[in-house]
């Protein structure tokens, strides 16, 4: 099983309810991941191919 990590907190998600994956909004090359806790708190996300800046 892949581990998941959050995109924000580099913290690994498994077994995260609240927790999202979706391709980065600008580039739809790398797969975003967020942790609920993230997401939540509205933690800022760099997408490491295309330097895309989250949430907006």
């Amino acid at each position: 099983m892949e581990q998941k990590i959050c995109s924000a907190t580099k913290k690994r998600i498994n077994n995260d309810p609240g927790s999202v994956t979706f391709p980065c909004p600008q580039c739809k090359d790398y797969e975003i991941v967020r942790s609920s806790h993230a997401r939540r708190a509205a933690l800022r996300y760099t997408c490491p191919k295309c330097n895309f800046l989250g949430p907006n």
